[in-house]
């Protein structure tokens, strides 16, 4: 179940001799459409061959301004064949415009079928770290193409290596280092959230978290049913009891020397989610494989930063369970005692997911973390609130919003602050438990963050992540995001663990 490698990436000063594909920029200006990155003597060649100025041939063929869509041109008889993208209006071209850009252009380069995997070189104007990094992310993501489940020989490799055109001197080889780090991580994550069921569920996850630490710095501790019970892990045990296939806990810590800050990163790894007695839905439950989507993004961040060795310590809990329907399942008004001791009245089992990192939290404030960050496909309300492509962000400190708001700036990737209130915490009260797993259905989101800030330890920052709609894209691919698992939260987690260290 290996996941699919990224394309070799290289940041160059000038283009490579050859390239099978040729990505250039299309904006609008004050006078119309004009080329980005297609320079004097190619212009001039294309004119040459063809009659007539290269942005009035890529315009006739199609190509359009608007941001992520791509034209094929012919070029010179000497040079690759142009892939034009739209950029928008040449004030507004930003770093997510050219993330989104460069993912569009290699999704359609990656579609082409070129023998061996098509070598592909970008150049969009870039001429600062910033944007440049954009374009390399950009490129690498929308290269992905998830491999389907064959009993033929995999696919080969659509694209076999990017070239992104900026100037950026001895700053080159450290920044497509990092890109290419951040970026497998992220097809690692869209690699696990795309694997059928049947194929990854609490075990066989477990086993590829085992294999993720093997030959790093990461020390890796795996929790069987056996060991959840003699701990008392009442909530995973309550959740994956339904399952034939039993839960685990798989804990990552990775210490560098030198570091001073520790970072406690806590997913939930619903493996398959089927709302247990509270059955979902026939519909609802057919995408219901990406509910482990916050346990993909944290193991996989976690290694990306071992890998970056940056001096922060990191401690990763993925809470997996399968929840299921059974004589053996729990039910609705059930009391689980969660690691640690607190009772809790289940309200639903299709509520699942924060029982699970009950417990992954309440364990975790063992390891006195500096800061929490938990991340979950945890609620529909979410994604009533926010739509599908913006993840929600609660917490108990406005430090810790503002490290993960200002880390998802950076990224690109859409974050936004809901309210964490004494009314959300107050409607889990219950009269036979501690806790209440579930309020009313009014605020959905900010309830279950309320319960799972109860296994936060008081005065330690922590913030609650709500990729529920961003985490997969049962639409048409867009930009750099693929159709099913995005690997949402990957970038954003790494990049605030920069900031720590």
């Amino acid at each position: 179940m290996t996941a699919p490698a990224i394309p070799q990436l290289q940041l160059s000063a000038t283009p490579p001799r050859s390239s099978d594909v040729l990505v250039v920029g299309l904006v609008e200006a004050a006078d119309g459409p004009q080329l980005v990155g297609a320079d004097k003597g190619l212009v001039a060649a294309t004119a040459k061959r063809f009659g007539r100025p290269l942005v009035d041939l890529a315009t006739e063929l199609g190509a359009r301004t608007g941001v992520g869509q791509v034209t094929l041109v012919p070029a010179a008889e000497s040079a690759a064949p142009l892939a034009v993208v739209g950029l928008g209006p040449v004030e507004r071209v930003t770093p997510e415009v050219l993330r989104r850009a460069a993912g569009s252009a290699l999704r359609t380069v990656a579609g082409l079928g070129i023998d061996g995997g098509a070598a592909v070189t970008l150049d969009l104007g870039t001429a600062e770290a910033e944007t440049a990094q954009a374009v390399a992310e950009g490129a690498l993501l929308g290269s992905y193409r998830h491999q389907p489940i064959s009993s033929d020989d995999p696919d080969p490799a659509a694209v076999r290596s990017v070239t992104v055109v900026a100037d950026l001197g001895r700053r080159a080889g450290e920044l497509a280092e990092l890109v290419g780090v951040v970026c497998q991580a992220v097809l690692r994550a869209r690699h696990w959230v795309n694997l059928p069921p049947n194929l990854l569920y609490p075990e066989t996850f477990a086993e590829e978290a085992r294999a993720l630490a093997r030959g790093t710095r990461l020390a890796v501790e795996v929790l069987d049913e056996a060991a959840l019970t003699k701990g008392g892990y009442g909530g995973l045990l309550a959740v994956g009891g339904g399952s034939a296939r039993g839960p685990r806990l798989v804990r990552l810590s990775y210490r560098p020397r030198g570091a001073t800050t520790h970072l406690v990163l806590v997913g939930k790894g619903i493996t398959f989610d089927s709302g247990g007695l509270n059955l979902k839905p026939g519909d609802s439950m057919y995408t219901m494989k990406c509910d482990m989507a916050g346990a993909a993004a944290v193991l996989a961040a976690t290694r990306a930063v071992a890998d970056l060795g940056l001096k922060v310590a990191i401690t990763c809990y993925a809470a997996m369970a399968e929840n299921l329907p059974s004589s053996s399942a729990y039910r609705p008004s059930d009391v689980l005692t969660i690691y640690g001791g607190t009772t809790v009245e289940n309200a639903n089992t299709d509520a699942e997911g924060r029982l699970v990192m009950a417990d992954a939290l309440a364990r975790s404030q063992e390891d006195e973390p500096d800061l929490v960050l938990d991340v979950a496909t945890l609620t529909g309300a979410c994604m009533v609130a926010l739509g599908d492509r913006i993840a929600g962000v609660m917490s108990n400190d406005d430090e810790a919003v503002a490290r993960v708001l200002d880390a998802a700036e950076v990224t690109g990737e859409e974050f936004w602050e809901l309210p964490l209130t004494d009314q959300f915490r107050e409607g889990l009260d219950s009269s036979v438990a501690d806790v209440k797993s579930s309020g009313g259905r009014l605020g959905g989101a900010m309830s279950a963050a309320a319960f799972l800030e109860r296994f936060v330890a008081e005065g330690t920052p922590w913030a609650h992540l709500d990729i529920a709609g961003p985490a997969f894209n049962s639409g048409k691919p867009w930009g750099h995001v693929p159709e099913g698992g995005t690997g949402a939260a990957v970038r954003t987690l790494v990049q605030l663990a920069r900031s720590l260290a």
